[in-house]
């Protein structure tokens, strides 16, 4: 086995250092066990580490596995978008100005990811799902999740924009709160979440201002999700497509349709989140995520001072 890893750090989302979703990419984990990759992405302690591997397919630009500190994903937003800026701006993929495209190997399936390109240096990457959005409708009432968001039932919003359960590849519980206030004053009561939601599809909770969806405002939104080590996360891009889903169902345009998100604000980590769907004769086929990176830092990480329990 090999001796040392590379590994990078960037914020994903963000075109400022110390914004948006932190992401630690082992550029090589060749020669990693499972094992191996849960005990670093501890260590890490990030929302996300992903590792880098060759494609089963070569025709595909990589393989990745993506690692909460709860579990293995088999999809995500920020891990997929910083991956692909920083194979770009590594130079450990080809680029060509304007747009260059690549293949990404998730647990999900193949996921497309656009690359911009700038005088031969990255901008920024955007994501197509490898599944359009299945949606479900049996979730509970505003009563129960304004009990395990800490808010007023009022706040919550029922009838056509009421909450619903949405996957693109991860499931998620698509809450929309009346205004950015509420959005703001949400806190993630856990008791009132084991009890609500035990059992359920989605856990994972996406709020989001549903006020400004409708006045094609910035979006202003928050996820949660203790089950995956998360308290709270500042860039969801996973979780953002399923937004595109949600409101591009109620749209009446068959359209490609666009969406600008803010999220990771109430943490002090600003992110920006670009998201579109296409709709198509009433069904929404196809949505994406994009956003910015940077590049943070980068290391070796010994491999000889793992030792599994």
């Amino acid at each position: 086995m090999t001796d040392s890893y590379s590994y990078r750090t960037l914020d994903v989302f963000t075109d400022t250092l110390f914004g948006g979703n932190p992401l630690a990419v082992l550029t090589d984990a060749r020669g990693l066990s499972t094992e191996q990759m849960e005990q670093i992405t501890r260590e890490f302690n990030l929302s996300e580490t992903v590792f880098v591997l060759p494609p089963e397919d070569p025709a595909h630009t990589r393989r990745v596995r993506i690692f909460t500190p709860g579990r293995e994903l088999p999809f995500a937003g920020h891990p997929t978008i910083g991956t692909a800026f920083l194979l770009a701006a590594s130079g450990m993929i080809p680029l060509t100005d304007g747009e260059t495209r690549i293949v990404l190997e998730e647990g999900v399936g193949p996921v497309a990811v656009t690359i911009q390109v700038e005088n031969g240096t990255p901008v920024s990457a955007e994501l197509t799902a490898a599944q359009p959005p299945e949606f479900r409708s049996s979730v509970p009432g505003a009563k129960e999740l304004a009990s395990v968001l800490s808010v007023s039932e009022s706040d919550v919003s029922t009838g056509e924009f009421g909450p619903e359960a949405v996957s693109c590849g991860v499931p998620f519980l698509v809450v929309p709160l009346k205004s950015r206030d509420a959005v703001g004053r949400a806190r993630l009561d856990r008791a009132a979440f084991e009890r609500v939601l035990a059992g359920t599809w989605a856990r994972e909770i996406f709020l989001f201002d549903v006020s400004a969806a409708v006045s094609s405002d910035v979006i202003r939104a928050r996820m949660f999700a203790p089950d995956l080590g998360i308290g709270e996360d500042p860039a969801t891009g996973s979780a953002a497509v399923c937004l595109a889903g949600y409101l591009a169902k109620r749209s009446a345009d068959d359209a490609t349709l666009r969406w600008r998100v803010a999220q990771g604000v109430e943490m002090g980590r600003p992110s920006t989140l670009m998201i579109s769907a296409e709709r198509r004769n009433g069904v929404v086929e196809t949505v994406r995520v994009a956003g910015k990176s940077v590049l943070v830092s980068e290391g070796t990480l010994r491999a000889k001072s793992i030792h599994l329990p």
